[in-house]
């Protein structure tokens, strides 16, 4: 069980990694900034969420909750594609300002999505206010 803590610690400290970079790169690619060129910001991102992913993998494993056989865990892996592919739009893809733009804010609306799913482990967004 020492191990289950310690891997969840690390999880839970990139998604709060994952976001504050997230949220800042959006803010910098609204504002034009020069730093979105600089290389440690196009590479600390990937070692984040490579770390993230890792440790996702570990818990799943370790827990023996699987996507496919757990709804709210095959929500939740469904939802971190989408998350990808419309974060990738946001800081790359998007043709224009606006594209990016709405596609940041559609991110992060994927991004609580997915923490209300891993903290009521419930498909509904907003079945954790039943525990409130």
């Amino acid at each position: 069980m020492h191990w289950y803590l310690t891997i969840k610690e690390i999880h839970l400290f990139c998604v709060a990694l994952t976001f504050i970079s997230f949220v800042t790169r959006g803010i910098w690619m609204i504002q034009e900034s020069h730093w979105l060129q600089k290389p440690w910001v196009k590479i600390t991102p990937h070692l984040i969420d490579s770390t993230l992913l890792a440790s996702g993998i570990a818990l799943v494993i370790m827990l023996h909750q699987y996507p496919g056989t757990q709804t709210w865990l095959t929500v939740k892996l469904v939802a971190l594609l989408l998350y990808i592919v419309v974060g990738s739009i946001a800081l790359k893809r998007g043709k224009t300002k606006t594209i990016r733009t709405l596609a940041w804010y559609g991110a992060l609306g994927i991004f609580f999505y997915m923490i209300a799913v891993a903290l009521s482990r419930e498909v509904n967004p907003l079945a954790w206010l039943n525990s409130l």
